[in-house]
């Protein structure tokens, strides 16, 4: 398990992260997501003591990572995929990190089989492209057989086989009860991947819930009506407070109230459905919701864009 407590980075007068308490719990793939400059790669370099807290602590399974004993057989992470001398084989490299930390050379092997590496395991790493690098960069932190798995984007530069391959590698690892702890800004694979969410923006804490759990908590997360008698049930519904919009001459979409409250003022009103069902948000527009307020390097709206033509064409 990974355990931060009241975590805080200051770089001069600029906070960076800031009073972040979260618990990585084993048996479950959790995305870390946030905004461009949120603080997340600074997050998981002091939980790897490669930044120093300004305040507060992160610890591993009850210990800072610096006082582990064989840090690389308790946790495995991959921050930077091009953190590889290029004139190493990837073989060579493998060889390297296992030999540092007192690993069984046939680790080497078993991991660049896992990632799909074998066949150019005698290659320099400097003629890797980014997605290979990125197999590579994960073969590392599989190297020592983890119990925490670290991953800063990895999905960068993979193919559509590759990432349909790491989603799979980062279920199996948490199927076997290991904590993964993942960063990305792919919010669909997010979606697909991902048991849990921790959500931050500007060092702050924003979500910390299952990834079902963000979604339907989005105020566009809705319920689809379809009923004979639309005119008498969108009455009752705006009556309980919720919002009601009208879609040809028999579907209602109503925001504002679960399946079992939209079900339940139906029966109380005698309207017979035809049918009632879920219409959730995606987790990108669950996500865009959540962090609207905490984008540090958003770009102007199309609106704001014309508008800004329109200024300069009147100078």
């Amino acid at each position: 398990m990974i355990r931060l407590r009241n975590l805080t980075k200051r770089y001069g007068d600029k906070v960076v992260v800031d009073r972040l308490s979260v618990d990585l719990s084993p048996g479950r793939v959790t995305g870390f997501l946030g905004p461009n400059g949120a603080g997340k790669s600074t997050t998981m370099r002091m939980v790897l003591g490669l930044d120093r807290p300004t305040a507060g602590e992160a610890l591993v399974d009850g210990r800072p990572y610096a006082e582990l004993r064989h840090p690389m057989r308790r946790v495995g992470a991959l921050l930077d995929a091009k953190a590889v001398h290029p004139g190493r084989t990837a073989r060579n490299h493998l060889t390297a990190m296992a030999r540092s930390n007192g690993l069984p050379l046939r680790r080497v092997g078993e991991v660049l089989e896992t990632v799909g590496l074998s066949g150019v395991a005698d290659q320099r790493a400097g003629k890797f492209s980014l997605g290979m690098g990125q197999r590579l960069g994960i073969a590392g932190a599989l190297l020592g057989d983890p119990e925490i798995l670290m991953f800063d984007e990895p999905v960068n530069g993979l193919d559509p086989d590759g990432v349909r391959w790491i989603r799979g590698l980062m279920r199996s690892l948490a199927a076997e009860g290991r904590t993964v702890f993942v960063s990305s800004h792919l919010m669909s694979e997010m979606q697909e991947t991902a048991d849990h969410l921790v959500v931050i923006g500007k060092g702050r804490l924003i979500a910390d819930a299952p990834v079902s759990e963000v979604i339907e908590a989005s105020s566009l997360t809705a319920v689809r009506v379809r009923t004979p008698q639309p005119e008498e049930l969108e009455q009752q519904l705006l009556v309980a407070g919720m919002r009601v919009e009208r879609h040809g001459g028999d579907e209602l979409i109503v925001t504002g109230g679960t399946l079992d409250r939209v079900g339940g003022v139906a029966h109380q009103a005698g309207v017979r459905l035809n049918e009632l069902s879920p219409r959730a948000a995606s987790l990108e527009q669950a996500y865009m919701e959540l962090t609207a307020s905490s984008v540090e390097f958003g770009a102007p709206s199309g609106a704001e864009q014309a508008a800004g033509t329109d200024d300069r064409e009147r100078v």
